[in-house]
């Protein structure tokens, strides 16, 4: 990269780190260290709920998504804002009312302290394992930037932010994300501009999206109902609903970006613009995946995005198979470029024949590009023995850095890295607020001083931060980042959903039913995808109706037996 380009990414940087300092005076007590003393404006909250979920997972991970499946993944949030509607009247006002610090400690009130520690342990566990990913997406960054290894780039993220974590608490880290979400839009908007106006000069936006349609990329909506397949209308709208409710309603680290607003309407309007906000936006992202499809259809390409294994593949034994491989997406891609311009043309010329037999071609085209990368990456992992060799999340970041112009460059990856701190951050606050609050203070130190506690706290940050990064070195291989973190919090939401059900919904729920709800709950979700091919969006909605079922039945059982022993 230019010099421009490091100043750039240096000066944001900078910036981000001297604010979380600055910002970490009033932070000498808990509630500020955690809550920032209840004290944030609607708007600050707002964008804070937005940027915790919009990682650089969001630029690296659905870019990718959107280059290699077009922009069906959009389907996955059509239950969001039917869900922050519903906590906004039911969970926002409940959680400012009873003076929490966690999601949790509502609980034991309700409940007993076992279903506390558990919901507690089992968000610990699954943000833990979030946060890994979330590191790991600006790590693949860096190591195509700098040539770094994988492990140095994981700590030069993690350490850094770790520490700024520990330093600022909640206020900095909702700061830095209101910056984060304007350089990301800032970023985001220029790189389409960028897109745009690398097309070919005789090809206009229109046509090249009609290109990109033949396809199906400009596909948003499948009506088909298969609980096999992630991404229709229905997994979003119900699985994605109760995924929704599950991670803004359970999951520390969003309630506690609503338990920091100023108020119960402060808290409201803060949901309510995610609700509205958060499609269009991840809309714009996935169409910029889709733009650089349509910018490869007329400059080649790498055949292989991740290049991390190149070397030994080109210079091995198969050496003449990946050439041969080479030489065949060559002429696969010039194939496909050709056939592109032919449906330019036929479109401009208003011929239906010949439009139609372009497109047949280009889509024989594009298979032909898809089945020799297949190939390839099959052939680089039976050269390095790298089971879970992926290219995907490599396709943004290959283009920033080869093909964007100076300033941009630096531009892009500063929001990148901007978003990957602030998210990280904000997990790693959460985690530390559920270890101190949930577990510290209840079990071992109960009455402490302020002090001890917030000592605790920084201490505790630290530790998720060890366990982020080394996740973090797992992560980056499994596929799709973006599917990665949901795979991940579809395993827990509904079962912590289904508890808080129970505990609001059903006003006889005993204790013990919660509890083996949950545990019945945990193990109905396992069952489900380690046994069957129901898609992940749907673990939720059986996480939720078998911790209410089991929950249920335990009251109706220990209802009837005080029956009849009173009797």
């Amino acid at each position: 990269m230019h010099l421009i380009d490091w100043t750039i990414i240096v000066a944001y940087l900078a910036w981000v780190l001297y604010d979380g300092v600055k910002r970490a005076r009033g932070t000498g007590a808990v509630e500020g260290y955690f809550l920032a003393s209840r004290s944030l404006p609607w708007w600050a909250v707002g964008l804070s709920v937005m940027a915790t979920q919009m990682s650089a997972i969001t630029l690296v991970g659905t870019t990718g998504q959107g280059y290699d499946d077009g922009i069906r993944f959009v389907q996955f949030y059509f239950g969001l804002p039917v869900a922050m509607i519903i906590l906004s009247v039911t969970l926002v006002p409940f959680f400012h009312q009873a003076r929490v610090f966690t999601a949790y400690e509502y609980l034991e009130r309700r409940f007993d302290a076992r279903t506390r520690a558990l919901t507690s342990l089992l968000f610990l566990v699954s943000r833990g394992l979030g946060a890994g990913v979330i590191i790991a997406a600006p790590a693949v960054i860096l190591s195509i930037v700098l040539g770094w290894s994988l492990p140095l780039t994981v700590l030069a993220i993690g350490i850094p932010t770790t520490l700024y974590t520990m330093l600022g608490g909640v206020q900095a880290v909702t700061w830095a994300d209101v910056k984060q979400m304007v350089v990301i839009m800032v970023g985001v908007t220029a790189a389409v501009a960028a897109l745009i106006l690398g097309l070919p000069d005789d090809v206009g936006l229109e046509p090249v999206l009609h290109v990109a349609g033949a396809t199906d990329r400009l596909q948003a909506i499948d009506f088909t109902f298969d609980l096999n397949e992630t991404y229709t209308f229905w997994s979003g709208l119900i699985g994605g609903l109760f995924l929704m409710l599950g991670y803004f309603g359970c999951d520390q680290s969003q309630v506690q970006r609503y338990l920091t607003a100023k108020s119960v309407d402060a808290g409201r309007q803060s949901l309510l613009m995610s609700a509205f906000a958060k499609i269009p936006l991840q809309v714009l992202i996935l169409m910029m995946g889709v733009l650089v499809f349509c910018f490869y259809l007329f400059t080649e390409p790498p055949m292989l995005f991740n290049t991390a294994h190149e070397g030994a593949v080109a210079e091995g034994g198969r050496s003449g198979e990946y050439a041969a491989l080479e030489d065949e997406f060559r002429s696969a891609h010039a194939g496909r470029r050709d056939d592109a311009t032919a449906i330019v043309e036929a479109r401009e010329a208003g011929d239906a024949e010949a439009l139609r037999s372009a497109k047949a071609a280009f889509v024989e085209s594009d298979r032909r590009v898809a089945d020799v990368r297949a190939r390839a990456r099959d052939l680089v992992r039976d050269v390095t023995g790298d089971a879970e060799y992926t290219d995907v999340n490599y396709v943004f970041p290959t283009f920033i850095t080869t093909e964007l112009p100076i300033g941009l460059v630096g531009l892009l990856i500063a929001a990148i890295f901007a978003a990957a701190m602030s998210s990280i951050a904000a997990e790693l606050n959460a985690l530390s607020a559920a270890s101190t609050i949930d577990f510290y203070r209840r079990h071992f130190r109960p009455g402490a001083s302020e002090a001890h506690y917030l000592r605790v706290s920084k201490m505790a940050t630290g530790f998720w931060g060890l366990f982020a990064a080394v996740t973090a070195l797992y992560a980056a291989n499994l596929g799709s980042l973006i599917e990665v973190v949901n795979r991940f919090g579809s395993f827990f939401y509904g079962s912590l959903l289904g508890v808080f059900v129970l505990a609001i919904g059903m006003r006889r729920a005993t204790a013990g039913g919660a509890f083996w709800g949950l545990i019945g709950g945990m193990a109905s979700v396992a069952a489900v995808a380690t046994l069957t091919d129901v898609s992940f969006m749907w673990h939720n909605v059986v996480g939720v109706v078998a911790v209410c079922l089991i929950g249920g039945l335990s009251t109706l059982r220990r209802r009837h037996a005080a029956e009849r022993e009173g009797a």
